[in-house]
């Protein structure tokens, strides 16, 4: 009897996604800098209406004010606290600025300023808190209880950070592993990717390593801790992205690195302008208005500007083809990276296992339909990521599946049910039998024809050697075998691998056209397959097998050489080494919570070739930049020798500062365009 193969839940898969931990996430309107800036922003969207449609100026001057004080008074509060540090900083400058350009009749343009910096800092506030929220949420993944096992052999139950170096715990199936250290006894597949990132859960046997916040399969474990709580792997990883983020170098736009300098010049140059006509008998309000035209044309309004638009503008475009980039300082970093570093699993790779070989042996008398078949039958009821992708495979091409008997799962070893007559085991190749004679077998007849003939009788020693063969090649190429055996002969072998992505390839060759050198494999993985990979997608410096310390150690010693480095990840074990990294971009759809916070950028749509585009992107950005400070800097340098040389009217002082922060904000929206983010796209492709 058999039946149409019918979807369904798959735990494994579910353990996978679910890292057991309600995710914190401080809301936008929790923080002070948020809702001020909201308010400031409501209150000049009132007052502009009203300013333009003519109503009495008080109707729209009150709002105006109140937004000058609700957006202001913070930036106003930490520039007198710097200046009281002996320090000018543009905080101060552009509430100044504001209040000058109010002081002439500018009350719109000064409010505009006041609201484009509150809400700067508004949303520079919500990514730290975010970071935070992510870094404490990983700690969630260690289970709130372990159970320790007493020398009498009783059961009490403790918080994992009472846990002590020695101590010996039980970690029921399905449950949570409790601290760093190693398998006493039983078996058991754990999957650790938020460790490691390698796509498979992981057999484990007595001597192997397991860490705290991975999850146990369907085995017993009793596990020796080797790590105190504060010193495990998922602690350590807490601690390096803290560190990572707190000592990354201070991310500033063009015009915070000049500030200094620009801030006390302009402030001296106005008191000069306005002290030395006076000295020299000038009258008083001919030497103010001269000195206040001075502050206006020589404010670096049309400079903040000329920075910020094509940045914003470029963050606009990225985030209508799906990347989010978080900041302008980010959308800027990015197109100074000369080197990159890429994840495996979930970057380079779909994520998830699918059956790439099916390899029936030569005296089955299977074809690869047949041998799939079987192989579903068997696996059908099992959790295990293998036996999804062995069940997916089946679905995909519409084969029907009988109905297995006598089901039973041995952790690390396989599974084993009856099919039809026969009983179909499907597992680790550790199962082939190696020199010891077999009673002779039957092979079996594809499902559904008739029995085995005496030609196809073999004895498992003779059909070893084979199978041993095509193992070794399957695992060579990088893949996962899996074993097939009828009746104790083995009559086939699976392939499973994880997918690489369709578009890694182009992605790593524009990445190397656009840095000038070939990116980095950073993975957990084993050294086969990530080495396969390498080789598929172009990659030569694979390093695999890292925990996450080792890929910070890998990014670290890079950018100590002199390199900006781009690193992008998914997974909790990538997070730090993002964190250090120069820019750090998260794959979106399966990305952890970690991973999506610690990062400057995320892929939402998890399209691989938005990398290099948006590089690509933020390069073209800084060409803008590049051009509106040339413009600023005429305009601004134009208008104080006018102002200094001769007699420059304060409304056509106005005009001309004006103008060109108009000029300079127009040629920064040009990558609102639909045809930016084309150009960036075909850049990339250009170079792949």
């Amino acid at each position: 009897m058999s039946s149409a193969l019918t979807d369904r839940p798959s735990p494994a898969g579910a353990a996978r996604a679910d890292p057991a931990a309600p995710r914190r996430r401080t809301r936008v309107l929790a923080l002070p800098e948020a809702r001020w800036a909201a308010a400031a922003t409501v209150l000049f969207l009132i007052a502009l209406p009203l300013q333009l449609t003519g109503a009495p100026v008080w109707a729209w001057g009150v709002p105006y004010a109140l937004a000058y004080a609700a957006g202001g008074w913070e930036p106003l509060w930490a520039g007198l606290r710097a200046l009281a540090e002996k320090t000018l900083d543009v905080d101060l400058l552009m509430v100044v600025a504001a209040l000058g350009a109010a002081a002439v009749g500018q009350v719109m343009d000064g409010a505009l300023l006041i609201v484009i910096f509150a809400t700067s800092g508004a949303l520079e506030a919500l990514a730290t808190a975010r970071t935070a929220d992510s870094v404490r949420g990983l700690l969630d993944l260690a289970p709130a209880t372990a159970t320790r096992l007493l020398p009498d052999g009783t059961e009490q139950t403790v918080a994992p950070a009472d846990l002590a170096v020695g101590d010996t715990v039980l970690v029921r199936p399905g449950e949570r592993v409790g601290a760093d250290g190693r398998v006493l006894d039983g078996t058991s597949e754990v999957d650790q990717a938020t460790i490691t990132g390698e796509p498979l859960p992981v057999a484990k046997a007595p001597g192997d390593e397991v860490f705290a916040g991975t999850l146990n399969g369907t085995g017993a474990l009793r596990v020796r801790v080797g790590r105190d709580a504060a010193d495990s792997v998922i602690a350590r990883i807490v601690r390096l992205v803290e560190e990572a983020s707190g000592t990354k170098a201070p991310t500033q736009l063009f015009i915070e690195k000049v500030e200094q300098r620009y801030s006390l010049g302009m402030v001296a140059a106005t008191l000069a302008v306005f002290a030395v006509p006076l000295a020299f008998g000038a009258a008083l309000t001919g030497s103010l208005l001269r000195a206040m035209t001075f502050m206006i044309v020589a404010s670096p309004c049309a400079v903040v500007l000329a920075t910020m638009p094509p940045l914003l503008s470029a963050i606009a475009t990225a985030g209508r083809h799906g990347v989010l980039v978080k900041s302008a300082v980010v959308m800027e970093r990015l197109g100074e990276v000369d080197a990159v570093a890429l994840d495996k699993t979930g970057t380079l790779t779909e994520g998830t296992p699918q059956v790439t070989d099916v390899v029936p042996l030569p005296w089955s008398g299977l074809a690869e339909r047949d041998l799939l078949t079987l192989a579903a039958a068997a696996e059908h009821p099992s959790e295990h990521p293998l036996a999804r992708a062995v069940v997916d495979t089946a679905r995909a091409r519409g084969l029907t599946v009988p109905v297995a008997r006598d089901f039973a799962s041995a952790p690390g070893v396989g599974v084993t049910a009856t099919v039809g007559e026969h009983t179909v085991a499907v597992g680790s190749p550790a199962r082939l039998p190696r020199g010891t004679a077999d009673a002779p077998v039957t092979a079996p007849a594809p499902l559904g024809g008739p029995a085995g003939s005496p030609a196809a009788v073999r004895t498992a020693t003779e059909a070893a050697p084979t199978a041993v063969a095509v193992v070794a090649e399957l695992e060579a190429g990088g893949r996962t075998a899996v074993v097939v055996r009828v009746d104790g002969v083995a009559v086939g072998v699976l392939g499973v691998a994880d997918r690489v992505r369709a578009d890694a390839g182009a992605t790593v060759a524009a990445l190397t056209a656009l840095t000038g050198a070939a990116p980095t494999l950073l993975t957990g993985d084993n050294p086969r397959a990530a080495a396969r990979l390498g080789d598929e997608v172009g990659i030569r410096d694979v390093r695999a097998g890292l925990l996450p310390q080792d890929k910070v150690a890998v990014v670290r010693e890079r950018q100590e050489a002199g390199r900006r480095m781009l690193v992008v990840g998914d997974g909790v074990n990538d997070a730090p080494a993002l964190a250090a990294a120069h820019t750090g971009v998260a794959m979106g759809r399966a990305g952890s919570d970690l991973a999506l916070e610690t990062a400057d950028a995320v892929i939402v749509r998890d399209e691989l070739t938005a990398v290099p585009a948006v590089v690509a992107l933020s390069r073209r950005a800084r060409r803008l930049v590049v051009q509106n400070l040339v413009i600023a800097a005429l305009f601004i340098s134009g208008l104080v020798v006018w102002d200094l040389a001769g007699t420059l009217p304060l409304p056509l002082g106005v005009l001309g500062h004006e103008g060109s922060t108009v000029l300079v904000g127009l040629n920064g929206l040009r990558l609102l365009r639909e045809a930016a983010w084309t150009r960036a796209t075909r850049a990339g492709a250009e170079h792949a």
